[in-house]
């Protein structure tokens, strides 16, 4: 499994290619890639979105909870893949990959990392809106959807 976090965009086929390349053990691919939206949640039109975390540990809290989702489902490989720093309406933000040799682990695997992305992973998110730049709070709707993996 690995986990990058980098400031550049990223190419979605490029990390499927690197990843799946030269395999035979998988039989399921999932990937999600987050997008940054046009609009704020409070419908102002975004400028643009700052993402900020800690290096190193960062890095070690992600390659904590890749761990706990290979400990739960049968995960040849993942990829986490987070962008830090000022995002563009448009941009990707965050990429999730599995690998498994059935799909419902793959997608379950996915869903589990990025349920801990959204509630738990240690970044700080701001928005640049129309109106003036506020930090971002979590959402219950995430808190939620990330509670039925607490067990």
């Amino acid at each position: 499994m690995a986990v990058r976090l980098q400031r550049e965009p990223f190419d979605l086929g490029a990390e499927v290619a690197r990843l799946t390349e030269g395999r035979s053990d998988t039989g399921a691919v999932v990937t999600f890639s987050g997008l940054c939206r046009d609009r704020a949640d409070s419908g102002a039109r975004l400028v643009s979105l700052t993402l900020e975390h800690y290096p190193g540990m960062a890095e070690e809290e992600l390659s904590r909870i890749e761990a706990e989702a290979r400990s739960r489902w049968p995960i040849v490989d993942a990829l986490v893949l987070h962008r830090y720093g000022r995002i563009l309406p448009g941009e990707p933000i965050v990429l999730v990959v599995t690998l498994s040799p059935h799909r419902a682990a793959a997608f379950e695997a996915a869903q589990f990392l990025m349920d801990y992305l959204k509630t738990s992973a240690p970044f700080w998110k701001s928005e640049e809106t129309d109106e003036g730049e506020a930090w971002v709070a979590s959402k219950s709707t995430d808190d939620a959807a990330a509670d039925r993996w607490r067990s």
